[in-house]
C-alpha cells in the first residue's frame, strides 16, 4: 500500500525532530514542564521514539501499530508545546510567540496523519 503524503510527512517530521533530539537535545530543555523528572533523558527517549515511529510509519507491515505508536508521542509532549506557549508571553518576541501559539493547532493535522496510518 502507498504510503498517504500526511503519513510520509509525519514520518519525515519524526526522523528530523528525533535526530535533533539526539544530537541536541537542551535546544527541547525550555520546553520540559517542571513536574517530568529527568528531562535530558526524557529528552533522548522521545528522540529514540521519533526515530522508531518514522521508521514505523515508512514499514507497511509495521505501519499500524507505529500510527497508535505516533498518536500517543504527539499527545504525550503536547504539555511541552503547551509550556512553551504560556513562556512565550512572557517575552518581547513576536516572533517565538506566533510560533509558539502556532504550533498548538498544528499539532491537529499530526494526530490526523497518525491515526490514518493506524486505521489503515
Amino acid at each position: 500500500m502507498a504510503l498517504p503524503r500526511s503519513v510520509k510527512f509525519l514520518a519525515v517530521g519524526f526522523a528530523v525532530s528525533g535526530t535533533v533530539h539526539l544530537a541536541k537535545p537542551e535546544v527541547y530543555l525550555p520546553l520540559m514542564p517542571s513536574w517530568v523528572p529527568a528531562h535530558r533523558e526524557v529528552i533522548l527517549a522521545s528522540g529514540v521514539a521519533e526515530i522508531a515511529c518514522a521508521a514505523g510509519l515508512a514499514v507497511p507491515t509495521t505501519r499500524r501499530a507505529a500510527g497508535w505508536a505516533s498518536v500517543l508521542l504527539l499527545l504525550g509532549v503536547y504539555p511541552g508545546n503547551i509550556k512553551m506557549a504560556l513562556d512565550s508571553t512572557k517575552t518581547r518576541s513576536t516572533g517565538f510567540k506566533a510560533v509558539s501559539f502556532a504550533r498548538l493547532p498544528l499539532q491537529l493535522p499530526m494526530i490526523r496523519a497518525a491515526l490514518r496510518a493506524a486505521r489503515g
